[in-house]
């Protein structure tokens, strides 16, 4: 049978009535839904499935229920596939999840039939090295970021491009961010917008102790080594917000384009500035 993936933020009192809805609804069209752990709950399915092993169902369509942040746990755990992601807003902001809930059926058909935009999201490669040797790597669609904990001491990082030295500083932390990432923490850390088919990625600083340091944007097919020289106690790398590994003095952080994208349905031909104006008000007065 043909399957389609459900996963769903928790702590949402309105998936006890959506989510057996919906699987009812695929299950009257001849789909078969596969639950992660949340999602079994809300639709009283057994006890579910991690997010990282829903992908060897090898489900036709992943279907997102909450906001950004559970796409962004959904996109990296079906980052090796080519397996198209319905992202539902639940949330407050939702930059990524842009349909709304009372337009899911509607958007579930047009799937069915074929008659939906794909937006095709590239994703970032990051390779954690440690004692000269890689030690952890991670698929991205926002943001790799180093950030410091609970002590107010700054870090020492010295950035390279393609292998060439751009410059040794000390700053609060880094954000190496994709396009789709550039309206996320890099924004709020004065970084540019990169509409998201862009081929580039951006380089920020968090709070630079040189005021002449700025944003930089690379080309997408740049390799970027951040190499950690000195840090607070508790720093950490995180990927997307959400994933975390400590840092050590000494370790280095390797960045390029995914050989992977996040396939995302579009129920409307709208653009990075309808977003703009609809999310952050531009043009509000």
């Amino acid at each position: 049978m043909r399957r389609v993936a459900l996963i769903s933020k928790p702590q949402k009192a309105e998936l006890e009535t959506i989510m057996p809805e919906l699987a009812s609804w695929l299950k009257s069209r001849g789909y078969e839904p596969v639950f992660d752990e949340q999602s079994a709950i809300y639709a009283h399915a057994g006890s579910g499935m991690h997010r990282d092993d829903l992908a060897a169902l090898q489900p036709e369509l992943v279907v997102v229920l909450g906001g950004d942040g559970t796409l962004l746990s959904a996109a990296r755990a079906f980052a090796k596939t080519a397996t198209p992601i319905l992202s539902v807003n639940l949330g407050s902001l939702g930059f990524l999840t842009e349909i709304p809930i009372q337009d899911l059926y509607k958007a579930l058909e047009a799937w069915c039939v074929n008659c939906c935009e794909i937006d095709q999201r590239s994703m970032m490669h990051a390779e954690l090295w440690r004692g000269g040797k890689p030690f952890h790597e991670f698929e991205a669609l926002n943001d790799v970021v180093i950030s410091k904990g609970a002590i107010a001491r700054m870090g020492d990082f010295t950035i390279t491009l393609n292998g060439k030295l751009v410059a040794t500083f000390r700053a609060d932390g880094m954000i190496v961010s994709t396009p789709t990432g550039s309206t996320a923490y890099s924004l709020a850390a004065n970084g540019p917008i990169v509409m998201p088919d862009v081929n580039a990625m951006i380089v920020n600083a968090i709070c630079p102790h040189l005021l002449t340091i700025r944003p930089i944007v690379v080309h997408g097919d740049s390799e970027i080594q951040i190499k950690v020289e000195g840090i607070a106690d508790q720093t950490y790398l995180t990927v997307d917000g959400q994933e975390a590994v400590a840092l050590e003095v000494g370790d280095e952080l390797h960045c390029r384009r995914s050989q992977h994208a996040v396939r995302l349905i579009q129920q409307y031909d709208t653009g990075l500035f309808d977003v703009l104006r609809t999310k952050l008000k531009w043009g509000v007065r």
